[in-house]
């Protein structure tokens, strides 16, 4: 019934799709998270939602209802608040760096989980590169626990956070429409507000309207313009990185207008291994690491209450990474 609905509403001969409201799309979404829809009905949902922009009362619905059915994780003892990546996009266009940021945070002590696809759907995934680091996916939630509780960093795939969403994920590569499933799986909290959620915009769900959402929420993000949708910045320009905490959005970081000359030592190729291999000598301080994710690294330090103040988290960077550019 409330697939029927909704499909009536989006659907509605020579008119322009309709805002479902809160309650409908939160329905909804617990309907298709439930797996109360076969493989055409979804499709064609989904064909029809990515057709219209999301709006805010309906990010409040899809939310509500992703809040109950992921699967919850408890922040490691005597740390500072865990930091979340989602990655569920492959990129293309340059080596993907998120795990050089997430294996930096854990060496200092950070716990940092990072979910996602295990493909990169033609393009290089992170879950890839950490593979081809010796870092596999923890195939349970209590393998997932005890990494980071061990080892401060943990992979996870979307089915064992929320298998709902995962088959919703899954259609993408069958049918061709999953943008907004991808979208909705950045929202994904397994350990509530105690933790720091590093969201990127898509183009189902822009910047603008991440803000406004978080901003009304309980959760504790840094919002930044990632590459391809992935949650690191561009190593060539810094994007726009803000801090969202109890209805206030700080700015850590303007974005840069003008491209930053890549430093020579990253990676020609963009595939898996040649990436991997040039994160190890990164992480032995044989690599510069680019500024902008220099600057990312600072700024879940703050938010994760590694350090107490920005002027701190760049100070533990220059050292950390033997760099003097984290400014």
């Amino acid at each position: 019934m409330i697939l029927q609905e909704a499909l009536s509403r989006l659907s509605g001969s020579g008119r322009a799709p309709c805002d479902l409201g809160e309650h409908l799309a939160g329905a909804l979404a617990s309907a298709v998270l439930d797996g109360g829809a076969d493989d055409l009905e979804l499709g064609a949902l989904l064909a029809l939602l990515e057709q219209k922009a999301v709006m805010p009362d309906e990010l409040r619905g899809y939310a509500h209802a992703l809040k109950h059915r992921c699967s919850r994780l408890t922040p490691p003892a005597a740390s500072a608040r865990p930091v979340v990546f989602a990655c569920y996009r492959g990129v293309r266009e340059c080596p993907h760096l998120l795990p050089v940021v997430a294996l930096t945070l854990a060496r200092l002590g950070v716990p940092v989980l990072v979910h996602g696809a295990l493909d990169g759907g033609g393009g290089v995934a992170a879950a890839q590169v950490f593979r081809e680091l010796g870092m596999f996916p923890c195939a349970s939630l209590a393998q997932a626990q005890a990494r980071l509780d061990d080892a401060k960093l943990a992979f996870v795939p979307a089915a064992v956070l929320a298998p709902g969403l995962a088959a919703a994920l899954a259609l993408k590569g069958r049918l061709g429409f999953g943008g907004l499933a991808q979208s909705l799986a950045r929202l994904l909290a397994p350990f509530g507000s105690e933790a720091l959620y590093v969201v990127s915009p898509s183009a189902a769900m822009g910047s603008a309207l991440l803000r406004e959402h978080l901003a009304a929420g309980e959760l504790r993000a840094l919002l930044l313009d990632g590459v391809e949708g992935e949650p690191f910045a561009n190593p060539r320009r810094r994007p726009r990185i803000e801090y969202i905490l109890s209805g206030s959005c700080s700015l850590l970081y303007d974005s840069e207008s003008q491209a930053l000359a890549l430093p020579a030592t990253l990676p020609a190729a963009i595939d898996a291994r040649a990436v991997a291999s040039w994160m190890r000598r990164a992480l032995r301080g044989e690599a510069p690491i680019p500024l902008p994710i220099l600057n990312q690294l600072a700024c879940c330090l703050y938010g994760s209450g590694y350090a107490v103040d920005m002027n701190e988290a760049k100070a533990v960077v220059a050292v950390e990474t033997g760099s003097l550019a984290a400014t």
